[in-house]
């Protein structure tokens, strides 16, 4: 038998990580934990760190360090608190680093996985949204292979191993629709978090969810598929896919598709991206074509999305617009899920924030960090006053 795979997880509690343990559950003999990190539930972490056996638990919000030691006490995990902790289980000897940490705040995390010669099984869509190409130059560095968890980016890549890339013609993303696919423009614009927060087919988080809702999740998924599959602008597209059966597909010179199906659960993506190109076992039931009858297919509504047009502009605008479009959008999406404003608010902050942008290409991460602090700073102030 061959050496389990020793895995870190960054974002061990969220639901990333939640499904990663999963698969981990189910394999108990394929895998090690290395590593594991999260922002603030400390309960949570330590759970998962007395069973899974880690090595390292990290908590990023130094206020928690105290109650993470005592939890986990009389055992021969390692605690530590703090960014550099955070950093530190991104660069423990793993062979694979699953980085699931959501948002902006995942970035330094994930360059420093990239860095450390793991593969890096990515989550955290944003990394590659606002420093892609610091990204990829990290793991060139490193030595490791970038193995994309989201599911339309992992449908993606499986469409695209061992093909001919001079023959493609199309990368097509599929969405939900989420939960106003059928809804109209006035009825989508006030809408309440918690029914944005209603998907009707997968089980996230709160930020990726609204993502959903808005189809902004979709927007940035096109900007990190450029990034991760160095393809054109003009060859990325959307088609909306209610019952998230096909999760991507590639198009071909030949006129052929090629597309990856399955049950819509993120263990699907995770495992095959935790010891790639070998697939490992899930608890997912297989997939029943017969059960679901018909797969339908139709173009995304632009007018009454207008996340999605907003971020194909910041796509094709690049430089620090990916970077405002991201930071401006983690802004509205906090303001509207504490009740600021209504579910339209989102897209106007987010619109509002990019007229206002005009700052350089970034050439460092430092250039990242300073445009996404200024638009923020812009998001709060729209934000004011769109609620006065």
């Amino acid at each position: 038998m061959s050496e389990p795979t020793r895995v870190s997880i960054l974002g061990a509690t969220g639901s990333i990580g939640t499904s990663t343990l999963r698969v981990l559950d189910h394999n108990p003999d394929q895998f090690t934990v290395v590593a594991l990190a999260a922002q603030r539930n400390v309960e949570r972490l330590a759970d998962i760190a007395r069973r899974t056996g880690a090595e390292f638990a990290a908590i990023a919000d130094e206020r928690h360090y105290a109650a993470l030691k005592d939890h986990l006490s009389g055992t021969t995990v390692e605690v530590a608190a703090g960014a550099a902790a955070v950093a530190e289980a991104a660069i423990r000897r793993a062979d694979v680093v699953v980085g699931a940490i959501t948002g902006y705040a995942g970035l330094r995390s994930t360059l420093a996985a990239a860095r450390s010669g793991a593969n890096l099984a990515l989550a955290n869509k944003e990394a590659m949204v606002t420093a892609g190409a610091l990204v990829k130059s990290a793991l060139a560095e490193g030595g490791g292979t970038l193995i994309p968890v989201d599911s339309e980016h992992a449908a993606l890549f499986q469409s695209l191993w061992g093909q001919d890339r001079e023959a493609i013609t199309q990368l097509i993303l599929t969405a939900s629709g989420g939960p106003f696919r059928t809804w109209s423009k006035d009825e989508i614009r006030a809408a309440t978090p918690e029914q944005a927060l209603k998907h009707p087919n997968w089980d996230m988080g709160a930020k990726v969810t609204i993502d959903s809702a808005s189809m902004m999740n979709k927007g940035l998924e096109l900007i990190e598929a450029q990034q991760i599959f160095d393809i054109a602008l003009d060859r990325l597209d959307v088609v909306v896919h209610p019952q998230s059966i096909v999760h991507s597909l590639v198009a071909y010179a030949d006129g052929g598709q090629l597309a990856q199906l399955g049950v819509p659960d993120m263990q699907t993506p995770i495992s095959a991206a935790l010891r790639w190109p070998k697939r490992t076992k899930t608890a997912v039931p297989p997939l029943d074509l017969a059960q679901y009858g018909a797969l339908t297919f139709e173009p995304p509504d632009r007018d009454r999305f207008p996340c999605l047009p907003l971020a194909e502009q910041a796509m094709r605008e690049g430089g620090a617009f990916p970077i405002a479009l991201n930071a401006a959008n983690e802004v509205a999406v906090s303001g509207f899920l504490e009740g600021a404003f209504a579910f339209g608010g989102i897209a106007e902050a987010v619109s509002a924030v990019l007229d206002q942008t005009d700052a350089p290409k970034p050439q460092s991460l430092e250039d990242i960090a300073l445009i996404d602090a200024e638009s923020r700073t812009k998001a709060h102030a729209v934000i004011t006053h769109m609620c006065k």
